[in-house]
Parts: C-alpha cells; structure tokens; sequence
C-alpha cells in the first residue's frame, strides 16, 4: 500500500495510467461492455463490484485532464435519445469532473457506435461493475505542470 492513494489504484491500473502520455486516452467501462473484443492488444484492467463514478474517481484523482482538448471527457449517448439525456450513472460522472474543475460544456456524449470507434484509440480500458446501460466513459490525459 502507498500512502495518499486511492484504495481501487492497483498496482497494475496505476503502472498503466502512468506509462500514458498526454493526449492518450483511457476508457472507464461498464460491466457489460466488450472490453475483450474492442480492447484487444490493450491494457485491460478489471475492477468488478464497483460504479463508473467510484472507478472514474479513483482514476481522476491521479489522472490529469487534458486542457489542449475541446473536450478531454465523453461518454456512451444512450441511443435515440434526446439532446443532453443523461443516465445517474452518466450525470454522477459528469458531476465529478464538474467538481474536478471541467465545465459539463467540455464533455462530449458520443454515440455509441462512435464510441465504440473511439474506443480502438484508447491506451488502458478500466472495466468496472458498473450494472447500468451506457455506463462508459473516456478521460485524455493532460500534462502536470
């Protein structure tokens, strides 16, 4: 154990998010999402029993966004949905990043085929146990100064 971290930062997640440099992006996904198909030949982290907001919590406080990127943040739009429909789990994460400092404006909801297109660029897939439908989220790395 290290001290000041957070509990759900294994020692494999951890090694993963620091090997990323800036502009890479990392997935938070849900229980249910094809992380072994759409991920292969990526770092796969599995983190079972716990939401996307617990896992994007412990990921964001070691993880910082990217400020060069119109929007460092997206996650899965629910299909034929309305503009700005949001699911809890989808709102809660949102909500995180809002009190992380980054504006609701700097998160994008993209559509799920989209996504999954996005996903092919990500470095490290973090499955969660999220339960819920569309409880995927992608965070781009960013630079400490």
């Amino acid at each position: 154990m290290l001290k000041g971290l957070d509990s759900l930062l294994t020692p494999e997640l951890l090694m993963h998010l620091s090997a990323m440099g800036h502009g890479e992006w990392v997935a938070v996904v849900d229980a249910n999402f094809t992380a072994d198909f759409l991920g292969k030949g990526k770092a796969l982290v599995r983190l079972p029993g716990h939401s996307l907001e617990r896992v994007s919590k412990a990921v964001l406080s070691v993880f910082p966004l990217a400020e060069d990127v119109a929007c460092p943040a997206a996650y899965m739009q629910v299909c034929h949905s309305p503009e700005g429909h949001q699911t809890a789990a989808q709102a809660s994460v949102v909500a995180l990043l809002s009190h992380e400092g980054l504006p609701a404006g700097r998160v994008e909801a993209v559509e799920r085929f989209a996504f999954y297109e996005k996903i092919k660029g990500a470095s490290v897939i973090v499955q969660s146990g999220e339960a819920t439908a569309y409880g995927n989220a992608m965070f781009c790395k960013g630079v400490i100064l």
